[in-house]
């Protein structure tokens, strides 16, 4: 049970398994997309036809319609990675039950966006947990976890890539040892410094340049290159912030101004005073424009 492409390398790695069989795939139905608003299938979709595989595209997780044809696959087990949240009725259809992969070290971030709020929070480490479903969204008892390197490089999109390919293998490992009888079923602590990973709405990428440039950073990389920071230039236009860095002050050349004054030279940078340091625009996206580097940018561009 899967939509993004996220979930496409979980699904190969359980073809490739020789110890059982995918009966059946169940994903979004298809959505229009596009400047045609063509109906476009996901990408689980997508995989999991040129398998040939069956798949179910169900609007209501909880129709008896539904429910009765996802029983008469007869599956022992289920496996949802980036899914929805399902009813009672259908992760615990299955003998073995249902599991789920989830792109943090539960019980840190549940939620629906894990991997963002990892670098908006500047973490140096994330990882990929295996558990099984219950009730409330993401406590259920932890089978594996691995653990996985945040480079300070890494945004959101490469952060992706990296836990999909993570969460597949140990979707695979997780899998075996529940055919093989000895999985782990621990259950999560309950502790005080837990993080939530609600899901992202279009406010969140606001920057406020009250804050340090530092943390100002981490959330554009924890938002790029989707759905990504922004701000307000002083001409009132909005520009989508890909990459940033944080720049000391220089005294005499360029003490920091008041947070929220914005600064160029005209040629080689766009910057934004923060808190404690100014915010150098590195790739940017005014509206209505493609993104560029900031030098591009400045080619055609005035502060206001």
């Amino acid at each position: 049970m899967g939509t993004p492409d996220f979930a496409v390398p979980t699904l190969e790695s359980l073809l490739a398994w020789p110890g059982g069989r995918v009966v059946a795939v169940v994903t979004a139905p298809d959505r229009p997309a596009g400047r045609g608003r063509q109906l476009q299938a996901s990408a689980v979709k997508v995989a999991a036809e040129a398998h040939g595989l069956s798949v179910l595209q169900p609007t209501n997780l909880k129709s008896p319609e539904f429910q009765a044809e996802l029983k008469a696959y007869g599956a022992d087990l289920q496996v949802v990675v980036a899914f929805r949240m399902l009813p009672e009725a259908v992760w615990n259809m299955p003998r073995l039950g249902s599991i789920n992969i989830h792109a943090s070290l539960l019980p840190q971030y549940r939620g629906a966006a894990p991997i963002n709020w990892a670098l908006m929070h500047g973490d140096t480490e994330t990882g990929v947990t295996s558990f099984f479903l219950r009730h409330e969204i993401d406590t259920g008892d932890l089978i594996l976890q691995d653990r996985v390197a945040i480079a300070p490089e890494d945004d959101f999109g490469s952060l992706y890539n990296k836990l999909k390919v993570a969460g597949a293998a140990l979707a695979r490992r997780s899998v075996e040892a529940i055919a093989a009888g000895n999985a782990p079923s621990t259950p999560q602590e309950q502790r005080d410094d837990l993080r939530a990973a609600p899901k992202i709405q279009k406010e969140t990428g606001r920057l406020d340049f009250t804050r340090p440039a530092a943390e100002l950073v981490n959330w554009v990389r924890g938002l790029s290159p989707v759905p990504t920071a922004f701000a307000t230039l002083p001409d009132d236009r909005t520009i989508k912030i890909f990459r940033a860095q944080a720049v000391a002050p220089d005294p005499v050349a360029q003490p920091l101004a008041a947070p929220g004054t914005w600064a160029s030279d005209g040629r080689h940078y766009l910057r934004v005073a923060a808190a404690d340091a100014w915010l150098d625009l590195l790739d940017v996206q005014l509206e209505g424009k493609k993104r560029l580097p900031v030098k591009e940018l400045l080619l055609g561009f005035k502060l206001q």
